[in-house]
């Protein structure tokens, strides 16, 4: 990107990525008066409106699930559709005239060696920037595992690729993954006539909404939002949440059952058009169920601790019976003769840094920070999750982790631009 004398343009900070972190960083930069620049190789957004299924809304309701400087019109109380998330940070983006170029798409970043800063290659040509923020976020890369079968004959898509029951063939599915993606597209398909397998692993489902309160609300008061760390053993544990059928959409894996889809444990492996799965179904729904009922004992208790007068709900403990899946769990399953002829895959996404040629990653190739400030000096990434707490990756969480790291780049500016008497 050069101007039209062919000069390299300088910037102090070049933020790469226009999607909530980005804004949220252009946002707390242009309060703070450092000037920087915005590249976005899409438009503003763009993974809420190309890389999501079309029936997808926020899992959080509209008053908690945003920026602090503008609401979402409407019910407070609703949970809001992709495009409409997707429409609302580029009016975030436009209330502060945020110095973003969309259709650039940088190509390698690298630091400078006889000079301060960095060089940054892009579509349009070179930047040279003293300071580079990763905001591209943790949804980078599809992950499907090597296990993925090569049987001719199935259909098999990541879950960034699903958008609707229609663009399937005819015939049974079987998606892999039950976290709150593999959770919503299992029950679309089958609301929508689909016979559905669930590959069901270790999973938290929190209740929708408890005594009149979001989930979210009770993860606020209870301070969860703000844990700064995993919990030990639960690394590999997603989380089962939906916002599609608003206040009563607690996800039930009992009751998906009860519904129509065929629970099964952990997939592990595929052979001669066979899947087999793991003898762990049973226990990973009563892992989830004891993580549901713990949050409702928390609430009550913080309820009870602190005089509040909202409703009592015993209901909310009940539980449905096991159903057949769950007593006679299915371990091996032949998918030409179950009827199976795709395989969704919600297994997760891994972040893709191959265009950052400096040294802010560990032995594992993970960006190494604290609280999104790397090991590079002049680096800083945003928007991953567990970045500062748990809620790093949720909207609001993001434009807290921006301003963090906004600050550390104002107060390393004022230090560069200390004199020392003699320099005066």
């Amino acid at each position: 990107m050069t101007t039209r004398t062919g000069e390299t343009i300088e910037i102090d900070t070049l933020i790469i990525g226009a999607g909530q972190a980005g804004v949220a960083m252009s946002e707390h930069l242009s309060k703070l008066g450092v000037p920087h620049l915005v590249l976005e190789r899409n438009r503003i957004a763009e993974r809420w409106r190309t890389e999501r299924w079309d029936s997808l809304v926020a899992n959080g309701p509209a008053w908690h699930d945003r920026f602090p400087g503008l609401e979402f019109e409407g019910d407070p109380e609703a949970f809001i559709p992709k495009e409409q998330v997707a429409d609302y940070f580029v009016a975030y983006a436009e209330k502060f005239n945020a110095p973003i170029r969309t259709g650039v798409e940088v190509k390698k970043v690298e630091r400078n060696v006889d000079r301060p800063g960095f060089t940054i290659e892009t579509s349009e040509g070179l930047i040279e920037a003293n300071r580079v923020v990763a905001a591209t976020g943790p949804f980078q890369r599809p992950v499907i595992p090597a296990i993925a079968p090569k049987t001719e004959g199935i259909t098999q898509i990541h879950s960034a690729e699903y958008r609707n029951p229609d663009q399937l063939p005819e015939g049974g599915v079987l998606v892999v993954g039950a976290g709150s993606s593999g959770v919503q597209i299992a029950d679309e398909l089958q609301r929508a006539g689909k016979q559905v397998h669930l590959s069901v692993g270790a999973h938290d489902r929190p209740p929708r909404s408890y005594r009149n309160r979001d989930f979210v609300w009770w993860l606020g008061v209870l301070g969860e939002w703000d844990a700064e760390a995993m919990k030990p053993g639960t690394e590999h544990v997603t989380i089962a949440v939906t916002g599609a059928h608003g206040e009563k959409g607690t996800v039930d894996f009992r009751a998906l059952a009860h519904q129509g889809i065929t629970l099964v444990g952990l997939t592990e492996a595929f052979n001669n058009g066979t899947v087999s799965f793991k003898e762990n179904l049973v226990e990973n729904v009563n892992r989830g169920d004891k993580n549901y009922l713990d949050l409702l004992d928390a609430a009550d208790a913080y309820i009870e601790r602190n005089g509040l007068d909202l409703p009592e709900e015993p209901e909310a403990r009940n539980m449905l019976p096991e159903p057949d899946c769950m007593t006679n769990p299915v371990l091996e399953l032949n998918l030409a003769e179950a009827g199976i002829t795709s395989i969704i895959w919600a297994t997760g996404f891994a972040v893709d840094y191959s265009w950052l040629n400096v040294n802010a990653f560990d032995e594992a190739g993970k960006p190494a920070h604290q609280r999104g400030v790397s090991t590079e000096p002049g680096v800083y990434f945003v928007g991953l999750p567990w970045l500062s707490r748990r809620g790093s990756t949720f909207i609001w969480g993001v434009w807290h982790d921006a301003k963090h790291i906004a600050d550390h780049i104002a107060t390393q500016r004022k230090y560069s631009a200390y004199r020392d008497p003699s320099q005066l």
